[in-house]
């Protein structure tokens, strides 16, 4: 699907020499700082500590600093521990004559968000994101990511921010290349983002790259009627696949659904083999998706290769009030739950299949500190999602999230002003320029 605008429902928002030109990634809702930023001295030097006025040697104090890119808004905390000493001056004829191949390759390697403000330089570099050159080095590195990607409305206008787990900092991402419909987040893979909502009565889904500001919408389904959804991206071949599961709308059983981006159409599957589902989102991992079901009680497996599903019959720990299937690495398959009662007893635990045994086993418990934070009254409901070994934790009530590390068995809060609205929706992401919405 070549053609853009509004006739066709896909876009290419603009480009991104026009986003720079016109401002487009400026910040238009800042987060209240209790310190001002501080502005650098005359001298000019390339390094972001050297541009500060006044240096502070003491390890004990911390500033905030506030800095503006070209491109996206951020947020860095920075923390001055030894004495700040000027980079060394490097000759601008050097960096001219740099290979083309050479120079691409060493900013493929810089993070997504950096670009914007690279592109800055010269002309040579503002026109990097249209290099296929380029894109060709930013699809064979590292991802950079972990990152949280967190998106809600604002006066009915939306609004992204993006929190760097390498970097800490928040980046703001402007959305207003997006159409006017009432969506809501699903759920993102490989770079893309993935929205469903209503268009009007009718029920629609989009799938967008948030750094290129292009987006599609995808064909209407053969039952199109609201249900659960998953994206799933396929890096080695540029495409995606998004899978609806069954469901009971009125008296009519719906079939699974899956869109295939290659053929551009949704193809009707087998019938889900259950009548009970939990309200819980899906768990997408090694080929395979996984649902709660209460009846049959246990889980139900979805095979994207052969599209049939099978019951695996593992019965969920007793009193679980909330569960959450999340996807780690390596076949891992986690439940997120909380535990108990009353809330002098709650608890909030992790475990994870045994696929032999067909067996829940508990790895980690939240320690009580951290989830009193999280949720101050027993009757608070709590979010979960997670990517990699990664569980991040939102509520309702709370200005951040909590981030578990299954592997390191490390549990840190994330803080920002993009988790402080009440409406705002969370997901992991990965920002990756050669994600295409096609």
């Amino acid at each position: 699907m070549d053609v853009t605008g509004e006739s066709s429902e896909s876009g290419s928002g603009v480009s991104s020499s026009q986003l720079m030109k016109t401002g487009a990634f400026r910040d238009e809702e800042r987060c209240p700082k209790q310190v001002s930023p501080i502005r650098g001295g005359g001298s000019r030097n390339t390094s972001p500590l050297g541009r500060v006025g006044s240096r502070n040697t003491s390890p004990s104090r911390q500033k905030v600093i506030k800095t503006k890119p070209r491109g996206l808004d951020e947020e860095t905390v920075a923390t001055f521990s030894k004495a700040v000493h000027p980079d060394v001056q490097m000759e601008d004829n050097i960096w001219a004559m740099l290979p083309e191949d050479l120079l691409n390759e060493i900013l493929a390697r810089v993070p997504p968000f950096m670009i914007f403000r690279l592109r800055s330089v010269c002309k040579r570099w503002n026109s990097i994101l249209q290099d296929n050159s380029f894109l060709k080095f930013h699809s064979q590195v590292p991802s950079h990511w972990p990152c949280l990607l967190t998106f809600w409305k604002n006066s009915q206008t939306p609004q992204c921010s993006v929190f760097s787990l390498p970097l800490k900092a928040w980046y703001r991402i402007p959305f207003n290349f997006l159409p006017q419909w009432a969506f809501w987040l699903v759920g993102s893979s490989g770079g893309l983002v993935f929205f469903s909502g209503l268009d009007g009565l009718t029920f629609k889904t989009l799938v967008c790259n948030p750094l290129t500001q292009t987006w599609r919408t995808l064909p209407s389904m053969n039952y199109n009627q609201q249900r659960q959804l998953i994206l799933v991206v396929d890096r080695t071949d540029q495409s995606f696949k998004v899978v609806a599961t069954s469901d009971i709308y009125g008296d009519k059983s719906l079939p699974t659904e899956v869109y295939d981006s290659k053929i551009d159409k949704w193809t009707i599957h087998q019938i889900m083999p259950a009548v009970n589902l939990c309200s819980s989102k899906m768990a997408y991992c090694d080929s395979r998706l996984y649902l709660e079901t209460l009846s049959p009680l246990g889980l139900m497996m979805y095979r994207l290769d052969s599209g049939y599903w099978e019951h695996i019959p593992a019965k969920f720990p007793r009193s679980l009030l909330d569960g959450y299937l999340i996807a780690g690495t390596q076949k891992r398959l986690f439940l997120v739950g909380r535990i108990g009662l009353y809330s002098t007893l709650q608890s909030i635990r992790i475990w994870e299949l045994d696929h032999a045994k067909i067996v829940w086993v508990e790895i980690s418990r939240m320690p009580p500190k951290y989830f009193r934070v999280l949720l101050r009254l027993s009757a608070e409901r709590f979010e979960c999602f997670g990517q990699d070994n990664l569980i991040c934790f939102t509520s309702w009530n709370q200005g951040k999230g909590l981030l578990f590390d299954v592997d390191k068995k490390v549990w840190s809060w994330i803080a920002g002003c993009a988790l402080q609205s009440y409406n705002s929706q969370v997901c992991f992401y990965e920002p990756r320029f050669d994600a295409s919405v096609h």
